[in-house]
This record gives C-alpha cells, sequence and structure tokens, in this order.
C-alpha cells in the first residue's frame, strides 16, 4: 500500500507544475501542441525513472559532500541517452522540443527528486516515485498543449477537431496564452481541492 501511495503521489496530491510549483520553464514553453507536451513529458519519464533508481541504489556509495554534482551527471547522462534515441527514431519531435531535451538536466522535478526522495529511499520506491512524478508531469503537459493547440490552433495531435468557420486564438499559441491557461488549471485544481477539503 506505501509504494502504491508513493506512486500516486505525482498524479494529484504533489503533480509538479500544479502543486510543487516546479518545472514552469518547460511547461510553458514546450506546450504550445499536445504532441509536443506529451514527447517532452516522456522524455522526462524517462531521466526521473532511471535517474532516481540509480541515485537510490548508489545513495550509500555518494559521500554528502559531493552527492549534488554526482546526481547532476547521473541525470545528464539519461539526458544524453534520451537526446540520442530522440534524434534517431523520433526526429519530429526532437526538432520541435529543441534546447529544452538538453535542460532537462536542470529541471528541478529531478533533481529535487533526486535529492528529497531518491536519496533517502529503496530502489524500487524511488523508481515508482519517478514514474508517478513523470507521468503526472506528462499529464499536465499533454493537458496544457492540447488546450493551447485546439484553441490555438484548431487541432489536436495534428487533427482538424474545430468548425470550419473557427477562427483560432493565435494568443493561445504565444507565451501569454501558456501563463493564462496555467493559470486557469491551477484556479481548476484549487476549486477541486477545496471542495474535497469541505
Amino acid at each position: 500500500m506505501k509504494l502504491l501511495k508513493v506512486f500516486t503521489r505525482g498524479l494529484w496530491n504533489e503533480i509538479p507544475p500544479f502543486r510543487l510549483v516546479l518545472g514552469l520553464c518547460p511547461t510553458l514553453a514546450v506546450t504550445r501542441s499536445a504532441e509536443d507536451g506529451l514527447g517532452m513529458g516522456l522524455a522526462v519519464i524517462f531521466v526521473l525513472a532511471c535517474s532516481n533508481m540509480l541515485v537510490s541504489s548508489l545513495r550509500n556509495l555518494i559521500p554528502r559532500q559531493v552527492r549534488i554534482a554526482c546526481f547532476v551527471v547521473i541525470i545528464a547522462s539519461f539526458v544524453v541517452v534520451v537526446e540520442l534515441l530522440s534524434q534517431a527514431f523520433f526526429y519530429p519531435i526532437y526538432q520541435s522540443l529543441g534546447i529544452f531535451i538538453p535542460l532537462i538536466v536542470v529541471n528541478c522535478i529531478i533533481l529535487g527528486r533526486a535529492e528529497a526522495f531518491a536519496s533517502r529511499n529503496g530502489i524500487i520506491a524511488s523508481g515508482l516515485d519517478g514514474l508517478g512524478m513523470g507521468l503526472g508531469f506528462t499529464l499536465s503537459l499533454t493537458v496544457l498543449g492540447s488546450i493551447r493547440e485546439i484553441l490555438g490552433q484548431g487541432t489536436f495531435f495534428g487533427a482538424e477537431v474545430m468548425w470550419s468557420s473557427f477562427r483560432p486564438f493565435s494568443f493561445m499559441v504565444e507565451a501569454p496564452g501558456a501563463f493564462v491557461t496555467l493559470g486557469i488549471l491551477l484556479a481548476i485544481m484549487n476549486a477541486i481541492s477545496k471542495s474535497h477539503q469541505s
């Protein structure tokens, strides 16, 4: 039961962009479409789950004084793997995400989970924590990207979904559209949480 709680924590209670307010740079920058949000989210799931498990397995070997540097090296290694795999097999997504794939190395979510959870817990729990946080992050980015793509382009994963006379809100695919959409989603999540508490 404890492992299930560890896994599901990242799906609502500590969903990274909304509850922990971490990882906002990629959240706002790469969510112009649902496909980009999903692509970035999948990359983060891989890096987060793998780095959490490796940090957990090496936690007793890493000296406390250099732990952050070691965590960054571990995370960077998995980011290079993601970057090379996306270049080889998912080149359009790699081009679309651009510099944000290498910047996963400095994503607060990944380094934060390595420090706060993986360095203190076992391999299985750390892997589930990384998977749950990564899935929550992926869902956040995909929902945000979907809303922006539907309203800003009239498409969903590239397929037309709006009526023929629909005029897209070009504002939604620009940076201010990301902030507005994120703010509305934050308000909805807070309202849902308050209604569950009362």
